[in-house]
């Protein structure tokens, strides 16, 4: 697990690589041009950058064949590149859960996860509790990423919202404990009192988890 001191807030980068690790956590598989367009800056530049942080073995890069030409380069972030990004404690919470399971059971743990999530909610409660539910989930959203999640909403329709998290504190806990995703679906459910799907995650290999959130008057 990484220390507090590798986290991209203290890391000994400029800011324009840290911007590069951070558009590559929400994008994996950017093509230069891609990247360079999404941090404002030209694509030596960016390849500067990329190049740095290749060499640091923070970034990898992969080639996919075109319909003409060269094949396209991709880059993506590797684990240690990942690494860089808040991890929430993962391994005395692991620890800790795995003592758990060992005197009191798997029951016990599926509580503990329970008890965490009502008291997160509870805190949280006053922020998310009056108007729609796009405001609530962006609300949400803005709690999350200031838990380490880098939650966006990324669609708004009537009656229903999308919201993104890009990063997985808890990825070494959840594929422990599978029970700690359902526990913050439910938690999510509760805190915004609408139905909450969960469509893809990070925990199974897809690069986002993705919440579909809709009113429970919407849902039939």
């Amino acid at each position: 697990m990484s220390s507090s001191a590798d986290t991209l807030e203290t890391a000994s980068y400029s800011s324009p690589k840290r911007a590069a690790l951070t558009f590559l956590k929400k994008r994996p598989d950017a093509s230069l041009e891609e990247i360079a367009t999404g941090l404002g800056i030209s694509k030596v530049a960016a390849l500067g950058h990329l190049e740095r942080l290749e060499a640091d073995g923070l970034v990898g890069r992969s080639y996919r064949a075109g319909h003409v030409g060269r094949p396209r380069v991709l880059f993506r972030l590797t684990d240690r590149g990942t690494a860089f990004f808040p991890q929430a404690y993962t391994e005395i919470s692991l620890c800790a859960l795995q003592f758990i399971e060992r005197r009191l059971g798997r029951p016990a743990v599926g509580e503990l996860l329970a008890q965490r999530a009502g008291d997160v909610a509870d805190r949280s409660w006053t922020r998310v509790r009056d108007g729609s539910l796009a405001r609530r989930v962006s609300e949400l959203a803005r709690i999350r990423t200031e838990g380490g999640y880098m939650a966006e909403v990324t669609d708004r329709r009537k009656g229903s919202v999308e919201m993104r998290e890009h990063n997985c504190p808890i990825l070494a806990l959840a594929e422990r404990y599978p029970e700690a995703c359902d526990t913050e679906r439910r938690m999510f459910e509760s805190m915004l009192r609408a139905k909450v799907d969960v469509t893809h995650r990070v925990v199974a290999g897809d690069p986002v988890c993705r919440f579909r959130i809709r009113e429970r008057s919407a849902v039939r």
